[in-house]
């Protein structure tokens, strides 16, 4: 038997324990919080809802910074980091 075929899923008016987007038996996506209550269904009363996608609170486009990108015509290398460990060299111990 596979463990999938034994997990229990949440019910309406369970707690929502993990922000995300989830979906019920009926197809019906809903983005829930952490501490909010799983809706009903106006038609089919109690239903189980299942966790479709996970909600990421990022500040950013999932781009890196331009400031982080090296740049090829870069002259000025005094001071940038070429090595995780140039400051442990033997000289600066």
């Amino acid at each position: 038997m596979d463990q999938k075929d034994k997990e229990m899923l949440p019910l309406s008016h369970e707690k929502v324990e993990v922000d995300g987007i989830y979906t019920n038996e009926a197809g019906q996506e809903e983005h829930l919080h952490r501490g909010q209550h799983f809706p009903a269904d106006p038609v089919l009363g109690k239903t189980e809802w299942e966790l479709t996608e996970f909600a990421f609170d990022n500040h950013h486009d999932g781009r890196t910074d331009e400031r982080l990108v090296p740049k090829e015509n870069d002259t000025d290398k005094i001071g940038k980091t070429t090595h995780p460990r140039k400051h442990f060299q033997r000289g600066d111990r």
